[in-house]
């Protein structure tokens, strides 16, 4: 990530005094600076082997400024959760008229494909290495999915209006999270070999046609819009 200049000390005390809209700009700019030192440093030094104080002090800021900001120390290095748990509840939520659950994950994986996007896997290999050598990343990562997979089902309920903890609906959504959940392992396991972004993108639009193609049969049908 971009690493950017510092601000002075008194930035705090003058963000308090700013009017709402400049007090708001100033507080994601804070936190956008924390976060772009902690994964600098997550990646040169290692998550385990990184502490708060080091991140303060490289941002210029309290100990207590990035408790504020970030509740734990893996929301330092994965601070894009909220938007990663809810990738597929939206996407299912927001399906086109006449388009099946499958269908419309299935588009949306393509399009995040040919945009390399980072929620998606494409996160580079500094930053795939950093969650690779880490436990605790990983563990997170882990519980990631699952609560993405949690949000699905939630929202493949209120698609055909049934209970989140009916047994199809868990299946259903069961089957569509670990295809996404391998497919981004592998762009992960891709970007830790070596290949680049445009290889892995070419390789991975062809294996998620197959494992997508897999689950047609039984689910081609399921929560159309």
């Amino acid at each position: 990530m971009e690493t950017r200049t510092s601000p002075p000390a008194s930035a705090t005390a003058a963000d308090a005094t700013a009017p709402p809209g400049l007090r708001e700009a100033k507080k994601q700019e804070t936190r956008q600076l924390i976060s772009d030192h902690a994964t600098r440093l997550f990646i040169e030094q290692g998550f385990e082997g990184t502490t708060i104080a080091e991140i303060a002090a490289a941002a210029r800021v309290a100990k207590k400024t990035v408790t504020n900001y970030f509740a734990r120390k893996e929301d330092l290095a994965l601070d894009h959760q909220d938007e990663f748990s809810a990738t597929l509840a939206r996407t299912v939520a927001s399906r086109r008229p006449g388009e099946s659950a499958l269908a419309a994950l299935r588009r949306a994986f393509d399009s995040s494909v040919d945009a390399q996007d980072p929620v998606a896997g494409f996160a580079g290999p500094e930053f795939s290495r950093m969650v690779d050598d880490s436990p605790t990343l990983s563990a997170c990562l882990r519980t990631l999915h699952d609560r993405r997979e949690q949000a699905l089902a939630e929202a493949l309920a209120e698609a055909v209006g049934a209970r989140p903890d009916d047994m199809t609906v868990r299946t259903v959504a069961a089957l569509l999270g670990a295809v996404h959940r391998v497919l981004f392992q592998r762009i992960q396991d891709l970007t830790l070999a070596g290949h680049t972004r445009d290889e892995i993108a070419e390789t991975v639009a062809k294996e998620a046609a197959r494992a997508f193609g897999l689950l047609e049969p039984a689910l081609h049908d399921y929560a159309i819009a």
